[in-house]
């Protein structure tokens, strides 16, 4: 069972972990690409990841996707798309239905790489949106490899340029890493019992906003249903009021008739004794 969420502190404590297979850089279509093919075309699995040359400023414009990093269990693939391409032997992985592509935020890749080269993707799986499953709420590619590998790895290439000439060995190993770290995770996790984030555990902050504003609705309710209340509370009590009053007004009438209808009597019965 993996942590909720695991922090920085307790993965600076882990061993830091680098990708020991072989690192193959494919710039050019040939021997290396054909042999790059032909191993990933091999496997049922591979990790993937792409890289661009980052942009620090907000009006500039995206630079597209400078590399396309396949891996298997022991070979990286690290295709230089802004010079290879996307040619139909790696479109053809890429939409192959029959091999697995883990990675975390794929969808932000296959976006890019779509809008850049035009492939049809097939059969991609993002770390990010079945980690819930098994009990992690992280999505970053390094708290998702210390919350499930236990390990640690360095992100510190990650703002390189990617466009670089050539690309450094320190960028070589990074590319490879995050690639192959994608699919080891997906691994464990097929070998790990699902515990289901509920969906305040997924969304704390937002299951939270929901609930607050649940409960400023109940009040603002309340409220309402209150003045609605005390509304109607005056209008019976003004209507009592009102009914008192014509009652006291419809009993002095009658008083008054009464009083009225004694002193004519009385006057006549006055008149009556003169006479007499």
């Amino acid at each position: 069972m993996y942590q909720i969420s695991i922090s920085n502190e307790e993965i600076e404590k882990l061993p830091l972990t680098t990708f020991s297979g072989t690192i193959v850089v494919v710039e050019h279509p040939g021997k290396l690409y054909n042999e790059a093919l032909k191993y990933l075309k091999s496997q049922s699995i591979i990790g993937f990841d792409t890289e661009s040359k980052p942009v620090f400023e907000p009006h500039q414009k995206s630079n597209g996707v400078a590399l396309v990093q396949l891996s298997g269990p022991d070979k990286a693939y690290l295709f230089r798309v802004k010079k290879l391409g996307m040619r139909r032997g790696l479109a053809d992985i890429l939409g192959n239905k029959d091999i697995l592509k883990i990675g975390a935020a794929v969808g932000d890749d296959i976006r890019r790489l779509k809008r850049d080269f035009g492939f049809t993707p097939e059969s991609f799986v993002d770390l990010q949106q079945i980690g819930w499953e098994y009990g992690i709420r992280d999505k970053g590619v390094k708290k998702l490899a210390a919350n499930i590998l236990g390990i640690k790895i360095s992100k510190s290439q990650q703002l390189s340029n990617w466009e670089a000439e050539p690309l450094s060995e320190a960028q070589q190993k990074y590319g490879a890493m995050d690639a192959w770290v994608c699919r080891e995770m997906y691994l464990k996790l097929l070998e790990s019992e699902k515990h289901p984030l509920t969906e305040e555990e997924r969304n704390p902050n937002q299951f939270q906003q929901q609930q607050k504003a649940r409960e400023e609705r109940a009040l603002k309710k309340a409220e309402e249903e209150k003045k609605r209340a005390e509304l109607a509370a005056e209008k019976a009590a003004d209507k009592e009021k009102k009914k008192k009053k014509k009652s006291r007004n419809a009993a002095a009438r009658r008083k008054y008739y009464l009083r009225k209808k004694k002193k004519k009597e009385n006057n006549g019965q006055g008149n009556i004794e003169e006479r007499s």
